[in-house]
Order: C-alpha cells, then sequence, then structure tokens
C-alpha cells in the first residue's frame, strides 16, 4: 500500500512506469467487476428471495426449517412462526430457521361473479353433420370433375396423335 501511494506522490520518470501502473490499476477494475458479477450481485439476489418468502409465510403453509424438521405453520408472529409438527406437537421458530416453503396454501377461489368477469369464453358452434356432409359432397364433386378434365384431355391427345398419323398413311 506504501509503494502505491509513494509511486502516486513520485513523478513518473519514464513512460513506462505510468503506463504499467495504469495496467495496474486497470486489472484491478476488471477483478472487482467480475466479483460483482459472479458473487455480490446473485448473493444479494438470493437474500432478497428469501426476505420476500419469509415475508409471505402464511397460516397453513408447509415449511421446513433449516434444521430438516417440516411442519404447518399454525401461527405467524412478527419475527417468529408456530409449526405443527405432529398431531399435539406445536414449534416456535424463528423466520431465519426456516429455509423452504414446501407448499403454499391456496389462495382462497374468486366469487363466482368475479371469475364469470374474468373468464369471457367466447362460445364457436361445432359444426353440424350437415356442414360436414355438404363438404364432403363438395369435395367428391371436385375429385369426379378433375377426372373428367384428364379424361377430355388424354382423349384430345389420343386424336391429336391419331390425326397426323392417319395424314402420314395417306
Amino acid at each position: 500500500m506504501h509503494a502505491l501511494l509513494a509511486a502516486m506522490a513520485a513523478p513518473a520518470t519514464d513512460a513506462s512506469s505510468g503506463s504499467s501502473m495504469m495496467v495496474t490499476l486497470v486489472t484491478f477494475g476488471m477483478i472487482i467487476l467480475i466479483f460483482y458479477f459472479l458473487i455480490i450481485r446473485p448473493q444479494k439476489k438470493r437474500d432478497r428471495e428469501a426476505k420476500d418468502m419469509l415475508a409471505a409465510i402464511k397460516k397453513g403453509d408447509k415449511i421446513q426449517s433449516i434444521g430438516g424438521i417440516r411442519g404447518t405453520v399454525v401461527s405467524v408472529k412478527e419475527s417468529s412462526v408456530i409449526v405443527k409438527v405432529d398431531d399435539n406437537t406445536r414449534i416456535e421458530f424463528a423466520k431465519n430457521a426456516i429455509s423452504t416453503v414446501l407448499d403454499k396454501k391456496p389462495e382462497a377461489a374468486p366469487s363466482k361473479k368475479k371469475a364469470a368477469s374474468e373468464e369471457k369464453v367466447e362460445k364457436v358452434e361445432a359444426p353440424s353433420k350437415k356442414d360436414k356432409k355438404a363438404k364432403a359432397a363438395e369435395e367428391a364433386v371436385e375429385v369426379v370433375e378433375e377426372a373428367v378434365v384428364e379424361e377430355a384431355s388424354a382423349e384430345a391427345g389420343e386424336k391429336a396423335a391419331e390425326a397426323p398419323a392417319s395424314e402420314e398413311k395417306k
């Protein structure tokens, strides 16, 4: 540290010492950036998610403590939670001792009016059997028309082939 301060205080005698100092500072800056993006930022994100999880715990959630004890939340206090582990066994944990929420209690079902207004489904009529039969008939007519056109073109081709042959015989 003292060498760094002494180097900064003393005037640079040649350009190479100034450029090496710059390279050193850039290198330290890159290391700090790498630490921030690989270590500090992900840890802050995990801490924020854990804080949100602990704040969202409510009665009925199934949780697991950091010691591996599983149970259902019976009541939530400001900094602790009472967990029902067995029929007659209840344990009070600090909120920080909860590692995961296994199953969240399902939210109360919305009223029928809200559900109906949220789910506006467009009703579309299924095609009737008559429509299906009409489409099948149209397709059959198209197939027959194509066959007739092919047959007519084949006959015309045969007549065209016969005409030059008859002229050659004469």
